[in-house]
């Protein structure tokens, strides 16, 4: 068989005329290995999306006509290597971002300002009354801590918390200055009740001088 039938898309064996993984996950990267340049199309946001179907549906066809390829065998074997390629990176990115996500809450949590929301929150009368005595919080806690060189930052939380009775949610901002965290703004919202409870709002406790 000459290069040429080779190239010839319509001359594409069946058995190799398939769902592409390496284009399907590589997109881009593998669209300038294999020569796809309408590949690159997956650097456009949201574009990318459906460019990674396309691919993986017309990979293998585009892959046959755009290279040159000495036999069937081969063509096989290198698009076999770049769908191992592209699962492993996708594994890696997956897990990075996995570790990260489940990490994170832990990151969260081991902060001064996080301990004051939390004694805050399990002290106050109103929030006990409202979710009953051993109030805790929950996993999936979501936020961001920042720290300058100075000794000064912010922080901003939003955590689950239950008790014996109900459950709700503590929103939280924190300074820090001179390596002290100071609670800005602490409200908890309770599951089932409208109005939120405010503990502390512009670092007074209960709205005081709001």
């Amino acid at each position: 068989m000459t290069n040429e039938a080779l190239n010839d898309p319509a001359e594409i064996p069946p058995e190799l005329d398939r769902w592409n993984w390496g284009a399907f996950f590589l997109n881009w990267i593998w669209g300038i290995g294999n020569s796809t340049w309408i590949a690159l199309l997956a650097l456009i946001p949201l574009v990318n999306l459906v460019m990674m179907i396309v691919l993986g549906f017309r990979g293998s066809r585009w892959a046959w006509r755009n290279r040159t390829w000495r036999s069937p065998d081969q063509f096989r074997r290198t698009q076999r290597a770049w769908g191992i390629a592209g699962l492993v990176v996708w594994l890696v990115v997956v897990g990075g971002f996995g570790t990260m996500f489940y990490t994170m809450p832990g990151i969260l949590k081991n902060t001064d300002a996080y301990a004051q929301t939390m004694k805050a929150v399990q002290s106050d009368p109103q929030v006990v009354s409202a979710l009953g005595a051993n109030i805790q919080d929950g996993f999936w806690v979501f936020g961001q801590v920042t720290v300058d060189g100075n000794g000064g930052g912010s922080a901003s939380y939003s955590i689950p918390i239950h008790g014996d009775k109900g459950a709700g949610k503590a929103i939280a901002q924190a300074t820090r200055e001179g390596n002290r965290w100071t609670i800005r703004q602490l409200v908890v919202t309770v599951d089932g009740r409208q109005t939120p409870i405010v503990l502390i709002r512009n670092g007074r406790p209960g709205g005081i001088g709001a």
